[in-house]
């Protein structure tokens, strides 16, 4: 049981980044996000005399999930529910005073998602758990979604390996059909060739 703790306690969902965002540029990252998974993310940017800052978070589709545009203030957060498993895709621009060319400026940005994003300290005083009852939900919620996460790689294999016997099926099909018309091509040729030939009476 203890090392099963150990074992559960040491998978942890988060990214934390440190990157240097250049003036008048946009940086981005791609973050994997399984269905019906919270998000919450928390970023920073150093501090810089009448500069701003931006940070938009898009889905593969185009739809946005947060935005937020020329702010002064160095921090922020944010959060959202992923509908469908999908790559979302977050990006941070620098924006320096006008007419002012600009230095490069950190971010700091901190991502957690599933287990990591609940607040437990809520839930804890919700439902009036002790730190013990607190300990074990967590260790279930990370249970259950490790459980998840094997299941979906496991139809992920399975879908790719449907996906590469479909394959295998047609270029076998493509071979056979090309074999018929390479035969068929040679037929037609020696039949052409034999027809000249006897009418030039070369052959009888």
């Amino acid at each position: 049981m203890r090392s099963l703790v150990i074992l559960l306690s040491a998978v942890v969902l988060v990214n934390s980044l440190r990157f240097y965002v250049p003036p008048k540029e946009k940086k981005c990252l791609k973050e994997e996000i399984h269905k019906n998974v919270v998000v919450t993310g928390e970023y920073e940017f150093s501090a810089g005399i009448q500069y701003t800052g931006s940070i938009h978070v898009t889905d593969t589709r185009g739809h946005t999930l947060y935005k937020r545009e020329n702010f002064a203030d160095l921090k922020g957060k944010f959060a959202f529910t992923a509908d469908e498993y999908d790559i979302f895709e977050i990006c941070v621009e620098n924006h320096p005073p006008a007419g002012h060319p600009g230095e490069k400026r950190e971010v700091s940005l901190i991502l957690k998602h599933g287990v990591e994003a609940k607040n437990y300290d809520d839930i804890a005083k919700a439902e009036k758990l002790k730190p013990l009852e607190v300990e074990l939900r967590r260790l279930e919620d990370l249970a259950d979604s490790i459980t998840k996460d094997f299941a979906f790689m496991r139809q992920r294999e399975e879908e790719m390996r449907n996906t590469n016997e479909s394959t295998n099926s047609r270029v076998l099909y493509l071979s056979v059909f090309s074999m018929l018309c390479l035969l068929g091509l040679a037929l037609w040729q020696v039949l052409f060739l034999r027809n000249y030939f006897k009418s030039k009476k070369l052959i009888d």
